[in-house]
């Protein structure tokens, strides 16, 4: 196979992980491969001044916008911690337009997404981002098919990554993809990550969020089920509490939160599950009616759903990072 011709787009203020995972991932592939079969990695920018990362790190492209006008296997875009408020820059979002025509496979990581919304190239294609900026891509973009649960999505040649470290998962993918599943195992050793993580950004990150004032009706929604998780809630006693009516809640909830209150409810129960699935070893039968699960076999059934791993996977993966830890 021929030498792939990788792109990562930066700019001021890029979340560094979101540029070096992938590089570090193809660099260490080089180490497995023939020369004629290497990766070969640049930045590219709009300039070649020394661009400040979020962390103080200074970063110099190795090309400018004009200068890459030839083509490339993959262009990534790299993300920044938070999202751009505008369109780029004119000479980022004409080259970013051109990305189908300039790449075999082209996409972002992190918030690089809205920069890929901007050039309009996330029109009805399945793509992801960082779990707390989806909400923001999909209402920027609403003719995107968001998923905010998903490591990396790949539609057609159109891939995209979630927050930082998923920019490894990403780039161990398409190693997997060229190389096989052997040689993005012997990367992934290297680098002391797991080849492929189970389940999605829900079970890495926190899946409730506080209202912004808490002494709101919604506030005091939220501290009751989580107060009393393991018993029925209904959307009638839920409005009790509130005190307003069942559609007044209903829909002053969604206004709210963005979600039903059963969404919430059944990811609260998830996070105190996953909380004691962490911190002990309980029977799954005994943290399953605990949470108002019912049955081990509701919640197996929710968390494979939800996380994508039963609750004896999401415990183990927990037993053997203690384990590594440790042994480090």
């Amino acid at each position: 196979m021929p030498v792939q011709a990788v792109a990562i787009v930066v700019c001021e203020g890029v979340q560094a992980l979101d540029v070096a995972g992938p590089m570090d991932v193809f660099s260490e592939a080089n180490t497995f491969l023939g020369s004629a079969d290497r990766y070969e990695t640049a930045l590219v920018a709009a300039h070649r001044n020394p661009l400040r990362a979020s962390n103080g790190i200074r970063m110099v492209a190795d090309l400018t916008f004009e200068e890459a006008a030839g083509g490339f296997d993959v262009v990534l875009v790299a993300g920044t911690p938070t999202p751009p408020e505008a369109e780029p820059e004119p000479c980022l979002l004409q080259w970013v337009k051109e990305l189908p025509w300039r790449s075999s496979l082209y996409g972002s990581i992190c918030t690089g997404a809205f920069v890929l919304g901007y050039a309009g190239l996330l029109d009805d294609r399945r793509v992801t981002t960082h779990w707390q900026d989806a909400r923001a891509l999909a209402a920027r973009f609403p003719r995107a098919k968001v998923e905010p649960d998903l490591i990396y999505v790949r539609d057609g040649r159109l891939i995209t990554a979630a927050g930082v470290t998923a920019g490894i998962d990403l780039g161990l993918a398409l190693v997997g993809q060229r190389h096989g599943a052997e040689t993005a195992l012997k990367v992934a050793k290297r680098l002391v990550v797991v080849a492929q993580r189970q389940g999605g950004q829900s079970q890495f990150s926190p899946y409730l969020t506080a209202p912004a004032d808490p002494e709101s009706p919604i506030a005091r929604i939220q501290d009751h089920v989580m107060a009393n998780i393991g018993d029925r809630h209904t959307l009638e006693s839920l409005a009790a509490v509130a005190g307003m009516s069942p559609r007044n809640l209903a829909r002053h909830f969604g206004q709210v939160t963005g979600t039903t209150p059963h969404e919430f409810i059944e990811r609260a129960r998830v996070d105190a599950a996953r909380m004691m699935l962490e911190a002990s070893d309980r029977p799954l039968k005994a943290i399953a009616f605990d949470c108002g699960f019912g049955s081990a076999d509701r919640m197996r059934i929710v968390f494979s759903t939800r996380l994508g791993v039963t609750p004896v996977q999401y415990r183990a993966s927990f037993r053997r990072a203690e384990s590594e830890e440790i042994a480090g």
